[in-house]
């Protein structure tokens, strides 16, 4: 069996690399990643930072939000490590990171719908369209605002559940490449193989996702990484592989990778 691209989320953080920064994304790659997802704010002043929107009180106990700040504000802020302690490391600009991982894997960007017009022109700017993913929500109202802004970079919807919407979508003017697809329970449309397999002969891929933002909101129907990284891995990213996934989203990319090549099925310790 093929086994699906590795996207590492935000990278891979631990210890004192937070996540969202350079030093995540090459820790990402190391491990092994084929795609670093990677999140966009913008400034008040309209610069665009690797950034999560709303988490600045975690990541660099700031009460004011990014959206609140000049970009030279920005710069001047430091990221802060799992145990609270500050770091050396700064926000990087979204040109800073497209230039980082230029030619290096693919990039989802995401909180795209930001702002799109600009993320999109950022990756013209950078002649990435053949590198870069971005997503919306499945909308006729967002499917028109990307036929618009970014009808040459590939593109997928988030599908919760059910997906009524791809085979049209192949219709659109979109470069359209398939779903991230959020389930919450196993007899969703979406996580049936036989969902993929229509997919597939459409030319279309599946993205899963096994990270848990919140353990109250269910992404895999609990084929997690919480289940995997903790002792059980076929129970979590083995099932997910069973389905014939594409692509498969973690905060564990080294240990999803040695699963992949030593333990997927087979009766061995994975290292």
């Amino acid at each position: 069996m093929k086994m699906p691209l590795i996207a590492a989320h935000r990278g891979a953080s631990s210890g004192n690399i937070p996540c969202n920064t350079w030093a995540s994304y090459e820790a990402g790659l190391a491990q092994g990643a084929d795609i670093i997802e990677i999140d966009v704010s913008k400034s008040l002043d309209g610069e665009l930072f690797t950034f999560h929107p709303r988490t600045e009180p975690v990541f660099l106990h700031s009460e004011r939000l990014i959206s609140e700040m000049t970009a030279d504000e920005v710069k001047k802020l430091r990221f802060y490590n799992y145990d609270g302690a500050v770091t050396e490391f700064g926000v990087s600009t979204l040109d800073e990171t497209l230039d980082q991982l230029k030619d290096r894997c693919i990039v989802n960007i995401d909180k795209f719908p930001d702002c799109p017009a600009e993320i999109a022109a950022a990756v013209r700017r950078h002649g990435m369209q053949d590198q870069v993913l971005v997503k919306t929500n499945p909308t006729e109202e967002w499917f028109k605002i990307v036929e618009e802004v970014a009808p040459d970079l590939p593109y997928m919807i988030f599908a919760r559940n059910e997906d009524n919407v791809s085979e049209m979508l192949c219709k659109r003017n979109l470069r359209y490449l398939g779903t991230e697809s959020l389930f919450s329970h196993e007899d969703a449309q979406i996580a049936q193989p036989e969902y993929i397999e229509k997919m597939h002969k459409m030319g279309l891929k599946v993205w899963y996702n096994a990270i848990v933002f919140n353990y109250k909101t269910v992404h895999a129907a609990g084929h997690n990484d919480d289940i995997s990284a903790s002792g059980k891995p076929d129970e979590g990213w083995g099932w997910l592989i069973d389905r014939g996934v594409d692509m498969i989203q973690t905060d564990w990319p080294g240990m999803l990778r040695q699963y992949m090549l030593y333990g997927y099925h087979k009766k061995v310790k994975v290292l």
